[in-house]
């Protein structure tokens, strides 16, 4: 426990610095732990089998790279064009579709070395970690982004925190039995009130700092609570990627918690989800 707690503070500071910094070090720090995390996952999924890296594995490593130099390209106050044959929307899609066939020209020149699940496999580790994990540099360039990208991690860690406590003292109820025996649905509920009411606590202190809309206390209450939501999705989904394949912890990289993906699991799937949400319900 005590290793945890001292690998879990480091952990916090390192991004705390990174948040903070934002920019280019909050998208490199980004990258890293894209790249760890596919590895994780590569390695998990079977991807990859053996020591170095493969052809196929260094397929998915390169599409991560162009990816978020994309990102990084058209982040707000670069002279890029937002619409025609430049713009992001169309260039990302046309990243998409030309890894996933560098993929398979590595799959049908390498035959019989690899198979076909792997091949499906590389694509999706690619984009299930990396591409949702930069929503975390995407919703720091919004507007007031410097604070909004705090609910990422508001709405998955301090929901995994209530979650624990909550079902140590009240858990009556198997939220998903087979999956995960010790997770309860009293757990799960007092993880979403509990981020809910961080959110609107975290939004109260921050009108009087930046913000002078009193709607935002609701507004991030909400985000939170939804992004609870699904942050335990997130979690239970990174599970049962680790059931199928009968493995305990993606790594060892974090000493006391595993890999990347074992502390950011729930992190992943609440990205996305805080940066649509504060487009909609704070027009960010």
């Amino acid at each position: 426990m005590g290793k945890r707690i001292v690998s879990g503070a480091v952990m916090t500071a390192l991004l705390a610095a990174a948040l903070l910094t934002g920019g280019i070090v909050l998208l490199a720090a980004l990258l890293a732990i894209s790249c760890i995390a596919y590895r994780e996952l590569c390695r998990a999924t079977g991807v990859h089998t053996g020591k170095g890296t493969g052809l196929l594995d260094n397929a998915g490593y390169l599409g991560i790279l162009c990816y978020y130099l994309l990102i990084g390209l058209y982040t707000p106050g670069t002279a890029l064009p937002k619409e025609g044959a430049l713009s992001l929307s169309l260039l990302l899609p046309m990243l998409l579709v030309a890894v996933l066939m560098l993929m398979m020209a590595v799959y049908v020149f390498t035959f019989p070395k690899y198979r076909s699940e792997q091949v499906m496999s590389a694509f999706f580790c690619m984009i299930y970690a990396p591409a949702l994990l930069s929503f975390i540099y995407l919703t720091e360039n919004l507007r007031y982004g410097v604070f909004i990208v705090w609910l990422i991690f508001i709405s998955s860690w301090v929901c995994d925190t209530c979650a624990y406590f909550v079902g140590v003292s009240l858990g009556r109820h198997k939220l998903a039995p087979i999956l995960s025996p010790k997770k309860s649905i009293e757990g799960a509920v007092g993880g979403v009130l509990g981020s809910a009411a961080a959110g609107a606590l975290f939004a109260f202190f921050l009108e009087y700092l930046a913000v002078t809309d009193e709607t935002v206390v609701w507004a991030f209450a909400a985000i939170c609570g939804i992004g609870a939501v699904i942050s335990q999705i997130g979690d239970l989904a990174a599970s049962a990627i680790k059931r199928n394949h009968e493995i305990k912890d993606y790594g060892v990289c974090i000493p006391g918690h595993g890999g990347i993906m074992d502390r950011f699991d729930s992190v992943i799937f609440t990205a996305p989800v805080i940066y649509f949400l504060a487009r909609l319900l704070i027009g960010a």
